[in-house]
């Protein structure tokens, strides 16, 4: 609310949201605020000044007095110059993705205790004998693994650390919503007691730059295809269509792409700057056919390639083939990396073919699958909301009864497992540290009391990802709802992925916990010290959220957050240390309300 020139933080005794755990996410108007915000900033440019090769050599010395040759220590590698595709953000490179073999799991995380039943199927045929994939999966650090500018999946990358590409200006702290797009549909759910509308939880955009050449043979409109240099906005909504849109303007770049089903998770688009589209299906009521699964679409014409339906696949959990993750796609052996909710982790060997310029693209997939069910728990219960992180040939991901899973995609085969404090839908974040990988990872508030409201606790963890061993835990309060049935749930916890501090608050990691002043109510950002696990500053929001915090830098390398919650209010605060915690928002905006009545504006 504005009352003059004073904004206030509106009271939260007026709204009261629906009991849907899905409610009152990021709307479109907010996500397009956001994206704005964050992701229209300059590029840095980087110069490096070249070695000369005699200068090097000038380094060896002559026979010194003695006879023996010396030589002289070896200059280090110069940093390759940042390229226009790369986010400056993430520059330069500073992972070595190093799996070290010598790495020993920590008994309680070992899967053998929990006698692991490991199965491998190859076009869905179950395989007898040891698994060893033909072209092995080796991701490297994140500021590779895009070839054109842009946010091609959840968090943007293979580590999940980044949603926002290049510095942006903050003018006076100012925060604008530039334009909106009403027109979201509706779709009927399969339980055809209600209609999904609009963009929820994960609900991030994607953006991409897309090279003039390509455009041209897009299905584009005129003014997209002339414009001298777009940046495309893409954007999949629960009425099962995708959108575009023209970043700097709003205007649609071409005409949505009717997958006929609710979507989500958020999609991807490939990073190799290929012309491919990767979406999954969130409900089973799709209006064009009895497929429920995942797609893939070309953006030279919007055509379906490639659908798949993992409901013959022998699943532990057979009643539910939703792909609400967001893929990743390792583009140097041509894979697409997507657990299912059904419990099963898919590879998808692309067998793409495709040439820069050209208006025809083509893929042939053949499809791999790993499920897997331990002695202690139910097969019906199982199944992989989270986005998958990758370090190397290992996966992270978490499944639906607390497991957090490490898994070798180059052998299937569990490294380890960590049971957490309780159930989490979000994405692991990886980070490496002196040459070790490490997760962050929170929990909701959701298995610890039986019907009714309750305050229970919100778990965070850091955990090395080699060996599964948890270096620190934290947690915090927040209230939560089991209902009769789950349509009646209302939890609380973590659901917003958090943030890896760079640059200045590279000592940082920052969580997001909803409704820590009651039912609905309230929600907390909070910075810890990644070394020690201890808090460091706090800002406390009247409103709840499920929204993901987006930190964004200025090119002098101040930190920023960004973050939305329940009634379409966009927060943007400051990141660092050194503040107040009540002088830590910058300032605010309220976009179109999602619920409430007019007289509340």
């Amino acid at each position: 609310m504005k009352r003059g020139d004073q904004y206030i933080e509106p009271d939260n005794s007026f709204y009261r949201p629906s009991r849907d755990p899905n409610e009152g996410n990021i709307t479109l108007v907010v996500v397009i605020t956001l994206l704005f915000v964050c992701l229209t900033g300059v590029l840095a440019a980087v110069y490096f000044k070249k070695i000369n090769t005699k200068e090097t050599l000038a380094n060896i010395d002559t026979t010194d007095q003695s006879g023996f040759i010396s030589v002289a220590s070896p200059s280090p590698s110069p940093i390759p110059p940042l390229a226009d595709y790369q986010n400056p953000i993430l520059y330069p490179a500073l992972a070595s993705i190093h799996i070290d073999p010598e790495a020993k799991v920590v008994p309680e995380c070992n899967p053998a205790s929990r006698h692991i039943n490991q199965t491998v199927l190859v076009n869905g045929k179950v395989l007898e004998g040891d698994y060893v994939r033909e072209n092995p999966i080796y991701m490297t650090d994140p500021v590779f693994y895009g070839s054109v500018p842009g946010i091609f999946t959840y968090r943007g990358n293979n580590f999940r650390n980044c949603a926002s590409f290049g510095y942006t200006n903050i003018y006076r702290g100012a925060l604008t919503q530039r334009w909106e797009f009403a027109g979201v549909g509706k779709l009927l759910a399969s339980t055809m007691n209600f209609e999904w509308s609009g963009v929820k939880w994960t609900g991030q955009p994607l953006i991409v730059e897309w090279p003039v050449a390509m455009r041209q043979n897009m299905n584009m409109n005129d003014s997209a295809k002339q414009q001298q240099k777009l940046t495309e906005v893409i954007v999949a909504a629960l009425d099962g269509k995708i959108y575009f849109f023209n970043l700097q303007n709003g205007e649609q770049t071409r005409d949505p792409i009717n997958v006929g089903c609710s979507i989500k998770g958020t999609p991807a688009i490939d990073p190799r700057g290929y012309p491919l589209i990767y979406v999954g299906q969130t409900d089973n009521n799709n209006t064009k056919g009895s497929n429920f699964g995942m797609y893939i679409y070309s953006l030279l014409d919007g055509a379906l390639l490639y659908s798949y339906d993992g409901s013959e696949d022998g699943a532990y959990r057979s009643n539910w083939d939703a792909f609400d993750s967001s893929p990743i796609v390792n583009g140097e052996t041509d894979t697409l990396i997507w657990p299912c909710e059904n419990g099963i982790i898919y590879t998808f060997d692309l067998h793409t073919a495709y040439t820069q310029g050209s208006d025809t693209i083509t893929i042939s997939p053949e499809v791999t699958g790993y499920k897997y069910i331990f002695e202690d728990n139910i097969g019906s219960h199982m199944g992989v909301e989270s986005s998958i992180a990758v370090y190397g040939n290992y996966g992270y991901f978490m499944d639906n009864t607390k497991n957090l899973c490490c898994l070798d995609l180059n052998t299937f085969e569990m490294v380890w497992t960590k049971v957490l404090g309780d159930d989490s839908d979000i994405t692991p974040l990886i980070n490496e540290e002196n040459g070790v990988p490490y997760v962050y990872i929170g929990t909701e508030v959701d298995n610890q009391q039986g019907p009714g409201e309750y305050c229970g606790a919100s778990y965070i963890y850091k955990i090395n990802g080699l060996t599964g061993e948890e270096v620190w835990q934290n947690s915090e309060a927040c209230y939560t709802y089991n209902g009769e049935t789950s349509d009646s749930d209302q939890s609380g916890g973590c659901f917003g992925n958090p943030v890896m501090g760079k640059g200045k608050i590279s000592n940082l990691v920052i969580f997001s916990f909803s409704m820590t002043k009651g039912l609905a109510s309230g929600n907390k950002v909070v910075a810890y010290d990644k070394d020690l696990g201890t808090k460091v500053w706090e800002y406390n929001m009247n409103i709840y959220s499920y929204s993901s915090p987006v930190d964004f830098y200025d090119s002098e390398g101040n930190a920023y957050l960004i973050i939305c919650d329940s009634i379409g209010q966009v927060h943007m605060i400051s990141a660092e240390t050194g503040i107040a915690d009540k002088d830590r928002r910058i300032t605010y905006i309220q976009t179109k309300r999602n619920l409430g009545k007019s007289s509340e504006t």
